[in-house]
């Protein structure tokens, strides 16, 4: 099978066995430390070892970030420690690349949590974003080395700033029907003091 014919496939079942790629790897140190080639990601790597011209080029290290991308949010979602870029065989711009799409992902996780009522674990999720956010605007190198990683950080700010007014909202909603629960109680608690003072009057009333 020619380079260009396998590149393509190993493309292709890396973007459909992420999650089943990703399984294997929380049980091994490193990708590449047992021979498995079965691995879509390590077989496009090793296929493409001798071609740095399309190991390194757009589409072959996109592949990379987006699985780099699903194995993190696997991470963050399941509260597992999340991987590294050498456990999970990228480079280092695909990997970053992929830690702020993967934060720009957690956006959905943390509007669910909300629908569901579990506006503490949005909140939760919404302080990761945050982290990954502030350790990707201290990375300050060209846009050549990084591969667009100052773009995909703008991107992610905006998403964090709208999600975090999201959170706020919600948590400031949690407040106010808790706040509204409790003065209904108390309502409920003086309106039953009441009535037991006003009874034995009503009985001598009516005696």
């Amino acid at each position: 099978m020619s380079n260009k014919r396998l590149f393509r496939a190993g493309v292709s079942n890396l973007r459909g066995r992420v999650k089943e790629g990703y399984e294997r790897h929380r049980n091994r140190c490193c990708c590449c430390c047992r021979a498995d080639r079965s691995e879509p990601y390590c077989a496009l790597r090793e296929s493409l070892a001798g071609h740095p011209d399309l190991l390194y080029a757009g589409y072959s290290q996109d592949a990379l970030k987006e699985y780099a991308e699903a194995a993190l949010v696997y991470a963050f979602l399941h509260g597992d420690p999340p991987p590294d870029a050498a456990s999970l065989g990228v480079d280092a711009a695909a990997y970053l690349n992929g830690l702020a799409e993967a934060a720009s992902e957690l956006r959905r996780a943390i509007l669910d949590s909300m629908r569901a009522g579990a506006t503490a674990h949005g909140a939760a999720l919404l302080a990761i974003m945050d982290d990954i956010y502030s350790l990707l605007i201290t990375i300050d190198y060209p846009e050549a080395v990084t591969g667009g990683l100052r773009r995909t950080t703008d991107a992610l700010r905006a998403v964090l700033e709208r999600t975090r007014g999201d959170v706020t909202a919600a948590i400031r909603q949690d407040h106010l029907i808790a706040a509204l629960e409790a003065f209904e109680q108390r309502l409920d608690r003086l309106q039953a003091t009441t009535l037991a003072r006003n009874a034995p009057l009503e009985q001598s009333d009516g005696g």
